[in-house]
């Protein structure tokens, strides 16, 4: 392998005769006036006397790099000859000499560059692309910790040198962007990251409107030494059921951040009566029935006066409610500045959150008990659910970690301990959404990706539509793990926000399932990796064509053994056979559903339909 063509400070072209290049394996230019260079391969193409490139009108290959072959003692004519881009990984002072040999590295000579972390210290995220020659020679701890998978074969070897990400340096480059779109491989990687968040034991919250991610399943073929459980290390809960507020330690600010998240803006008036009226330590009942007493107080003051002046004449507790309404009168009506309408306004946006079971008892206790524990936390609901909860979840963790940080910052008695976490949620652009778009959980997402570093709070946002997530946050992203996207706008922000080459960003649109490129400041480079296979498994992760073929065709076997025992069947005479047939289902068979499997069942030629004086007769062939 030569130097080649034309070369820069920068880059420089390298061609053989009898080894492939491989896209992004690192390199040693022996210079004589450099010495020897670490370089990346960038872009490879080969050709010989079956394709006409090998002349200066074709375009697909430099002028100079085929006289520089040719004068190095390339046969364009008849040789088969690789040639690949190089990209040197530091720059030097002036151009690469051309001649200059080139050679694979061993791995004590790109050691540094590629292991930044051991596997015990880091989290292992998949195999640097390109490294499989380089990988010779490794040491046993950077062995098989990274195995692949593929649908073909499995589960197969590392076949290079494991990628392990230097998590702790999150505290000076902070936050993690993975973008991909569909069946790129993203939420595989999000999955693998989590592992190794739990493996780390460190904290963290995850919101799952897919309802996918438990890790209880191991992943089907794995060996028994890559095996690992889970189990303990995190926790499900429903939003709504597990989890939810507790209205109780609710103030005046959390009512109307929260109201406006779910039913979008507030008017100043409505504002003003939730805080005029909302009292500490209030229960969503009590409050919302003095709403609702000062509503209708309103819409009939002046009988509610007749009757206070009247009491005597109404019961117990039609007195008790008149005192009530006529008491919220004279204390609140100048202060709130709104009519009975404003306040059934009110009304009705607590009764849908209410109805919707964001008011829960018991609050977040589970999940700040779970984050205690360094555990994962996995909170599922619906979209609109988890923006709402996670508006205001997000917030009151972030103060609690805040308010432990600043207690002793400030040298002050220190408040009970919280420890640093990880806030991680899938379709990131619903919950901070780029530009005029608003979403409940937008402000807090902004405030953490801007300040969250100081106090150990980060953020994993995974999206498909990286275009559509806030551009504030995409900017405070230091490492962004980015799978296949096809959307021009998206991997324009991708070349905008990444120091992906021009190279890198073309290949985007075909870059196959699990491998991505991983742009970060604290690897110092953009770095392609194939992400390891999972070590547990999607509830979702069968194919479900796979799934007809199983669960369906049991099914049919099912009705198969059920009407064998009363075969020949007769057509027209359907109905006598149903009440038996569906005995032995233990479930009701239709006319519609015993004649459609007759007929497929002849068709697979497991029955002989005979035509009889009375129509079709099944039997067995």
């Amino acid at each position: 392998m030569q130097i080649v063509g034309t070369t820069t400070q920068m880059e420089a072209w390298a061609a053989s005769r009898n080894r492939k290049f491989h896209i992004n394996e690192i390199l040693i230019i022996e210079d004589t006036d450099h010495g020897d260079l670490q370089a990346e391969v960038v872009q490879t193409s080969s050709f010989n006397r079956y394709i006409p490139l090998a002349n200066e009108q074709s375009g697909l290959v430099d002028p100079d790099v085929l006289n520089s072959m040719r004068s190095l003692g390339f046969d364009l004519k008849n040789e088969t000859i690789y040639v690949a881009k190089l990209r040197l990984l530091e720059e030097i002072n002036k151009p690469i000499t051309v001649g200059s040999h080139v050679r694979v590295p061993i791995f004590s000579e790109v050691e540094k560059l590629l292991v930044k972390k051991r596997p015990a210290e880091g989290l292992t995220l998949g195999v640097i692309m390109g490294t499989g020659d380089v990988a010779k020679g490794m040491p046993e701890d950077l062995l098989d910790v990274a195995l692949l998978y593929n649908k073909e074969e499995g589960i197969i070897p590392q076949n290079g040198v494991p990628f392990v990400f230097d998590y702790r340096s999150m505290d000076n480059y902070p936050h993690i962007g993975i973008f991909g779109g569909s069946g790129s491989g993203k939420s595989f990687g999000l999955r693998v990251l989590l592992e190794e968040l739990m493996g780390k034991k460190v904290p963290a919250v995850v919101f799952d409107p897919h309802y996918e991610l438990q890790f209880n399943d191991p992943f089907p073929g794995l060996p028994d030494f890559y095996k690992e459980d889970y189990k303990r290390r995190f926790v499900i809960l429903a939003a709504g059921t597990d989890v939810g507020i507790e209205f109780s330690e609710l103030t005046s600010d959390d009512i109307v951040s929260l109201l406006r998240s779910s039913s979008g803006s507030l008017t100043d008036a409505m504002e003003n009566a939730i805080k005029t009226l909302h009292k500490k330590g209030d229960s969503y009942h009590s409050f919302a029935s003095r709403i609702a007493n000062m509503a209708e107080a309103l819409d009939d003051e002046e009988s509610v006066k007749k009757q206070a002046r009247e009491e005597e004449l109404l019961d117990g507790a039609e007195r008790e409610r008149v005192k009530e309404m006529a008491k919220l009168l004279r204390t609140y009506k100048d202060k709130i500045g709104g009519s009975a309408h404003t306040l059934r306004a009110i009304t009705r946006r607590l009764h849908r959150l209410d109805m919707e079971g964001v008011f829960v008892p018991l609050g977040t206790h589970a999940i700040e008990e779970a984050l205690m524990r360094r555990q994962l936390v996995v909170i599922r609901g619906s979209i609109w659910f988890l923006q709402v909860f996670a508006s205001y979840l997000v917030r009151k963790l972030y103060q609690k970690r805040r308010a432990y940080r600043d207690s002793i910052q400030k040298g002050k008695p220190i408040e009970e301990k919280f420890p640093p976490f990880v806030i991680i949620t899938d379709e990131a652009h619903n919950f901070a959404p780029t530009g005029a778009l608003e979403s409940p959980t937008k402000a807090i997402l902004k405030e953490i990706a801007q300040e969250g570093r100081k106090y150990g709070v980060f953020l994993v946002l995974a999206t498909q539509r990286p275009a559509l997530l806030d551009d504030t946050i995409t900017a405070q992203l230091s490492t962004k793990i980015v799978f296949r996207t096809v959307r021009a706008t998206d991997i324009q922000v991708i070349r905008e926000e990444t120091d992906l080459t021009s190279e890198e960003a073309s290949r985007l649109p075909y870059l196959p399932s699990g491998t991505a490129f991983l742009s970060s400041a604290i690897t110092g480079r953009t770095v392609a990796i194939r992400i390891r296979v999972s070590k547990t498994t999607s509830p979702h992760a069968s194919n479900p064509f796979e799934e007809l073929d199983e669960s369906f065709a049991e099914l049919d076997a099912k009705l198969w053994e059920a009407l064998t025992d009363l075969l020949p069947i007769d057509a027209f005479n359907l109905t006598a056979y149903l009440p038996e047939i569906s005995r032995k289902m233990r479930r009701t068979i239709s006319h519609d559903e015993l004649a459609h499997a007759l007929q497929s069942f002849a068709e697979d030629g497991r029955l002989l339909a005979e035509r009889t004086p009375f129509g079709l007769r099944y039997r067995r062939r």
